[in-house]
């Protein structure tokens, strides 16, 4: 097989927001406890923060982690989270059928942001609290004192307020399953009381307003719109969520996932034109696509009312790292639109990293998350692709690539994230730039495989990683080979106009 890419520095659609590339942290399973949080481990710090997870999650440059929740948080009460440990309630947890005993609560949630270097993203219960507690919580965060949940903030060793700058209200109120679900028209009512009272104590803090769950919803698109109308004025972003599946195994069609992102985000993006022509507004809302990832093996979801039970702790494969890849592809590509993207979640829970008491283990799906988090950087360009198609099962023809490209202006340098969906044939490329004459190429790395259920374990911890490929230049082009069952990232240097 063959193929061209055009790319163009002058043809993109903006920079690239960092945020796209952030994380989800919810009280749920091991994610928490046992996960970013083991005091008396002898791999924990003297905060009882795991320092190896968080070694290996810095290496994923995540500018923000979303906070507590998820399901957990339409049924949680951040105050059971604060002040003394010893002091603090156990309680049952709705959603996970577990007990949460409440020792990692919101100071301990922003100890543990800044050790890491991320910003918190935090959730507020819109479920079974309303807009009082949620302003509350702003309170405690943000206000430097002389208030009462400021100056409980400063008793319990912060002097100086958290900054928390996102926020959002609620988590999937359009879902039954959710504490507190309502419909559209009432949850919109309470979102934006919520958001005014939130905003009253600090301007400046960005809201994301709880969107579909899911393209399956039988409300889907309908949802949004009802509550874009009503709050439009009051947020900054809607919520997509979508979690890829491959429950029948058939590779060939869930390697053309990236077909179903990217009609997820013309959704989002007619939807979001269509409510702003309506309102006859000049404001732009953007997605945050703030719950992605693979997750179909493990649905264990019972935790039998213990505390840190083993739930949901996927084993991800190459063709799952390959899918996650098309999402991080989708979200460069639509860099106008997509604002902030959060992989749920980060470590234990359908997670890149798995812990155990005397170690980690490395997924699959960390590899193209590290890759486009250190190399998508500046504007997002709209490559220009010709390349033959295959045949993606009951999704018909679908193109063998699946191709994003970044440049960075100040560098020079520029980044080409080529997917190749085939499971058995390579492809030869030839890229060009239209507008700039290619110095050198900096890298190449493939992630790449025979097997595509292969996956790392315990015994074999780099079954699945990048490694080095190759590329050369000629007549101004880039040769390389696209591996199949593939992905292979380009790094490359323009010279100088």
């Amino acid at each position: 097989m063959k193929a061209t890419i055009r790319l163009d520095t002058e043809h993109h659609v903006g920079e690239i927001d960092r945020r796209i590339f952030g994380g989800f942290l919810e009280h749920l399973g091991r994610c928490v406890y046992e996960g970013v949080y083991d005091p008396g481990n002898p791999l924990s710090d003297s905060n009882g923060f795991r320092a190896d997870v968080l070694d290996a999650l810095r290496r994923l440059h995540m500018p923000c982690i979303r906070y507590p929740g998820g399901n957990f948080v339409s049924n949680y009460d951040w105050r059971d989270g604060v002040g003394p440990p010893s002091g603090r309630p156990s309680r049952p947890d709705f959603a996970w059928k577990s007990t949460e005993p409440n020792t990692f609560g919101i100071d301990e949630f922003i100890l543990w942001c800044r050790e890491l270097g991320t910003e918190p993203m935090v959730a507020v219960n819109q479920g079974t609290l309303g807009p009082r507690e949620a302003s509350e919580l702003v309170e405690y965060c943000n206000l430097a004192g002389g208030t009462y949940w400021s100056d409980r903030r400063r008793e319990n060793g912060a002097s100086e307020p958290h900054g928390v700058k996102l926020w959002c209200l609620g988590n999937e109120m359009d879902g039954p399953w959710q504490a507190g679900h309502v419909p559209a028209a009432q949850y919109a009512t309470g979102a934006q009381q919520t958001a005014r009272l939130m905003r009253g104590l600090d301007p400046s803090i960005e809201l994301v307003l709880a969107g579909s769950s899911g393209r399956q919803m039988g409300t889907y698109l309908e949802w949004d719109r009802t509550v874009l109308e009503y709050c439009w004025d009051d947020v900054d972003y809607i919520s997509a969520h979508r979690y890829s599946r491959n429950l029948d195994g058939d590779s060939a069609w869930f390697l053309a996932e990236g077909v179903e992102i990217d009609r997820i985000l013309e959704d989002y993006a007619g939807l979001l034109a269509y409510v702003r022509g309506v309102k006859r507004s000049d404001k732009h809302i953007y997605v945050a696509f703030d719950e992605w990832n693979v997750w179909y093996k493990n649905m264990e979801r019972d935790g039998a009312w213990g505390v840190a039970p083993h739930l949901l702790e996927e084993v991800y494969n190459l063709e799952d790292a390959l899918v996650c890849a098309q999402y991080l592809s989708a979200f460069v590509r639509r860099a106008d639109l997509v604002k902030i993207a959060c992989i749920a979640q980060i470590v234990n829970v359908i997670a890149p990293i798995l812990t155990r008491p005397d170690g980690l283990l490395i997924q699959s799906t960390y590899h193209p998350f590290r890759l486009f988090s250190e190399h998508a950087v500046g504007r997002s360009l709209l490559p220009v692709v010709e390349a033959p198609s295959y045949v993606a099962g009951a999704r018909g023809d679908v193109p063998v690539l699946d191709v994003s490209a970044s440049h960075d202006v100040e560098s020079g340098r520029a980044s080409v994230f080529i997917v190749n969906r085939s499971l058995t044939d390579d492809v030869e490329i030839d890229l060009r730039f239209a507008d700039a004459a290619i110095e050198s190429v900096l890298g190449v790395d493939v992630l790449t495989g025979n097997d595509p259920k292969a996956r790392n374990t315990w015994d074999r911890p780099e079954a699945v990683r990048p490694v080095a490929g190759a590329a050369t230049v000629i007549d101004g082009s880039v040769r390389l080979v696209a591996p199949s069952l593939g992905l292979t990232v380009l790094r490359i240097a323009l010279e100088r106009r």
